[in-house]
């Protein structure tokens, strides 16, 4: 479960879709396994979690294997954290902080329009290039369906119109 506040997130379906990200990017058993996910490494899997132990900044590990070095509950590569570190004014890479910066993506792919009145699909189309897990995302790594991010969605208390 994201860590922001309703209100400060705007809104349970900003909420919701934090959580579908999450599972999406991460897993449910990764996410349940972790702390909730905002310490996972990428390249993780449910039989060998990979961790990082401190929040004081994004933990920029690079994963040969994997030929990135993204982190947290919402995968955050390191090359775009010291930009929207320093425009949100973010003092760590703990939970707020990484909810923030996606929902400050939300609102750069101009999807929060889309999340807040809960048009489900548009919202995945306009996030797609930012999460290589969605539907569409077209980076050659496993694309979760539709159908089964609307569910999550919807299991995390998201209302699609």
């Amino acid at each position: 479960m994201a860590f922001i506040s309703v209100e400060r997130a705007g809104g349970k379906n900003v909420l919701a879709f934090l959580d579908m990200i999450a599972f999406s990017e991460i897993g449910p058993q990764i996410l349940a396994a972790s702390d909730d996910g905002y310490n996972v490494l990428v390249g993780s899997t449910p039989s060998h979690i990979m961790t990082f132990k401190s929040y004081a900044d994004h933990p920029n590990i690079d994963n040969r294997a994997m030929n990135s070095d993204a982190a947290g509950r919402y995968q955050i590569m390191h090359r775009w954290w010291p930009h929207y570190k320093a425009l949100l004014r973010l003092p760590d890479f703990g939970p707020l902080s990484q909810d923030l910066y996606a929902i400050r993506q939300f609102e750069e792919q101009r999807a929060m329009p889309h999340i807040l009145a809960g048009e489900f699909e548009k919202a995945v189309a306009c996030c797609r290039n930012i999460w290589a897990s969605l539907p569409g995302a077209g980076y050659g790594q496993h694309e979760n369906r539709l159908e089964r991010l609307a569910n999550a969605f919807t299991q995390a208390g998201g209302v699609i119109a």
